[in-house]
């Protein structure tokens, strides 16, 4: 009974088809990353993709895929001889769980064998499995660091070479890289995503005749799906003809000086980095030429490929949303070759995904208000009065008026650090016990993870050797090995971390230049965290209550988002703002247990809403005394009431006092904590 929902069911996600389909007819191109949020049928159509494709040659008993037509192909199980055995299989497809450890994508040694028959032999890790197939890595972007290197190496090679636990062996590992991925759960690493030759956006439908086609489709299959199935059996066997002519045809067409030049214009027009969009836009328009029939590159198969290739390569920090400028882009291609209507520069077939029906959506299967100061009964404990000319500070904190100011352009930050050692994620910021790193020990394993470490198993296995009677027939000189001999590495590396912003949005912080000043450094710290892969949180507090403005989240431009409409104005309700960060910081707990937090405490120390403010505050400060802490004082003006130095010493936290606020100040003295 079929269990994948059919490729051609999907009802539209016709950018996501095509890019799909060109990575396909076209290795070479890169693979493809598609964005989107959850429950937009991503994983549904990659998982449908292998059972279109035309099916391979491979040499019969090959673990490795090799291509019979390779007059030398890079095996370790070879040399097959002039004329090997062949047989024809589906493409693989070879699913990356973000987990992974690398012995599971590299291979390692085959412990079985090596420990009952004392043979040193190589067991294939994934790259070997998904040689001339596709590697689909879903949540791509929660891919660990040391993982995202594996794939950047065996993608610019197109080989993998593996050197460890006394084996030593390359194969070949060219795949169609695809990978999904939430823009809501982080961003992707900078090199992973200029490897993808193509990206797609995919959302869902909003219109309600669309949305019903995708829950009936999805409704049928769930009730009967051998019956689904049959229902698009002939578009499924009519798009696998078409692509296996496709990529016939892709050798005989001809790409012409003239076309490169045109494409040549369009990436130094879009400011884009490197070379390499040059050369994906080329070889995506070869292949939307071969899949409509042709052999000459049209201005519609440039037009194409530019809008797949280019706007992933435009950004220039996690800040910058991916895109591109179609008006633009049509200005710089001309009007001699409008775009066809035609649903074959829409999508992969004919007619659209199952029949030509509307555009994709989830099949079911993928997976701040006024300040209120007048009505507050005044400060609790007065401060010292603004500078003259500081209006939009008076305003802020006297008469409830909200501002909003925009935070500059963000700076490089210098490291700052968890102190002690972790076991968290792997990341760039704080010391941790790893699954990569340097080696600072050995020790029993624990289940099937870990890192065999060769030599520490030979030492605990050596003084047992004169108790463990060779049997007859062992060969001289063996070692006896028992399960309780195998250790495995400890290794020391870095941990990503929670971030978590506790930002004072008061009255008394809302003076434009201020604030403005405050939100460009809090930028340049989104910024160090998203490079060293940590998760960040915004609370703000204001008026008379506090707000989780951003759950703790992998994506530091929605982050930045929130910060930049952060209003400033009314009363400093600061126990809330406190209280609000405990229990962020206990879910948090509950839900990551491993990853260790790090605040930020911007703010003046002044507490004015509600009765005993201070009091309250001190007590809720009090129970984030085990946090790491920095307390940013920003308090400004001719008087000081040190309200900040009191606040970090009850929270035993790290205080930095600054006169004159500015970005690189702040974000100088905060990184030096270290």
């Amino acid at each position: 009974m079929p269990r994948q929902y059919p490729f051609t069911a999907v009802v539209g996600s016709d950018d996501m088809a095509l890019a799909l389909v060109l990575a396909t007819i076209s290795p070479s191109i890169g693979g493809v990353l598609v964005r989107g949020e959850k429950g937009t049928a991503k994983s549904t159509m990659v998982r449908a993709l292998a059972a279109v494709l035309p099916p391979i040659d491979v040499v019969a008993g090959d673990r490795f895929s090799s291509d019979p037509r390779d007059a030398n192909p890079l095996s370790p199980d070879g040399p097959f001889g002039p004329e090997p055995e062949v047989e024809t299989r589906p493409v693989r497809l070879v699913e990356l769980p973000v987990g992974a450890s690398e012995d599971r994508v590299l291979g390692s040694l085959h412990l079985q064998k090596a420990l009952s028959e004392g043979v040193t032999e190589y067991e294939p890790g994934l790259l070997a499995k998904a040689h001339r197939g596709i590697l689909y890595v879903d949540e791509v972007n929660l891919l660990h660091d040391h993982l995202v290197d594996l794939l950047l190496d065996a993608a610019a090679m197109g080989r993998s070479t593996v050197e460890r636990d006394g084996v030593s062996v390359e194969h070949a590992a060219r795949f169609v890289l695809i990978g999904t991925m939430n823009p809501e759960e982080g961003e992707l690493r900078p090199q992973l995503l200029d490897r993808f030759g193509l990206t797609v956006d995919v959302a869902a439908p909003r219109d309600p005749q669309l949305r019903a086609e995708v829950t009936r489709r999805r409704l049928a299959f769930d009730s009967a799906p051998e019956t689904f199935a049959q229902r698009f059996a002939a578009e499924e066997t009519a798009l696998t003809e078409r692509l296996s002519a496709a990529q016939d045809l892709l050798e005989q067409v001809l790409l012409t000086d003239d076309d490169l030049v045109r494409i040549a214009e369009i990436c130094a027009a879009f400011d884009v980095d490197g070379m390499r969009a040059d050369i994906v836009t080329a070889r995506a328009a070869v292949a939307h030429a071969a899949w409509q029939g042709r052999t000459h590159v049209t201005t519609e198969d440039i037009r194409v490929a530019a809008r797949l290739a280019l706007p992933h390569r435009r950004r220039r920090n996690p800040f910058d949303a991916p895109g591109i400028d179609q008006q633009q882009l049509d200005d710089l291609l001309g009007d001699d070759e409008p775009p066809t209507d035609g649903p074959d520069d829409e999508g992969p077939h004919d007619d659209g995904p199952g029949g030509g029906t509307p555009p994709s959506g989830p099949d079911g299967s993928d997976d701040g208000g006024h300040g209120d100061a007048a009505d507050d009964g005044g400060p609790s404990e007065p401060g010292p009065t603004p500078p003259a000319g500081d209006s939009g500070e008076q305003q802020g904190q006297g008469s409830g008026t909200t501002t909003t100011a925009q935070a500059g352009e963000p700076s490089r930050a210098r490291l700052f650090t968890v102190d002690g050692l972790g076991t968290g994620e792997a990341g760039r910021r704080s010391r941790a016990l790893t699954s990569n790193g340097r080696r600072v020990g050995a020790r029993r394993p624990e289940g099937s993870g870990g890192r065999l470490d060769l030599p520490q198993t030979l030492w605990a296995a050596a003084p047992h050797q004169a108790l463990r009677r060779p049997q007859p027939g062992t060969p001289a000189g063996r070692v006896l090995l028992e399960p309780t001999d195998l250790r495995v590495a400890i290794t020391e590396g870095r941990e990503s971390n929670l971030v978590l912003f506790c930002v004072d949005a008061s009255g008394s912080m809302a003076a434009r230049k201020r604030m403005e000043q405050v939100k460009t450094a809090i930028l340049s710290l989104l910024l160090d965290a998203y490079q060293r892969r940590d998760k960040v949180g915004l609370v703000t507090f204001r008026g008379d209550s506090a707000e989780l403005a951003l759950p703790p989240t992998g994506s530091i431009d929605i982050a930045a988002r929130r910060l930049d409409d952060l209003p400033a104005g009314g009363r400093t309700p600061l126990a809330e703002g406190l209280l609000q960060v405990v229990e962020t910081l206990r879910i948090e707990r509950v839900r990551d247990p491993r990853r260790r937090p790090l605040l930020v405490l911007v703010t003046d120390g002044r507490a004015t809403h509600g009765s005993d403010a201070v009091a309250r505050s001190q007590r809720a400060a009090a129970l984030l005394g085990h946090v790491e802490t920095v307390v940013v004082d920003c308090e400004t003006g001719r008087m000081s009431l040190g309200l900040a130095r009191r606040l970090a010493e009850v929270m035993d936290a790290t205080y930095l006092p600054l006169g004159d606020v500015t970005a690189d100040a702040l974000t100088t003295v905060v990184r030096e904590v270290a």
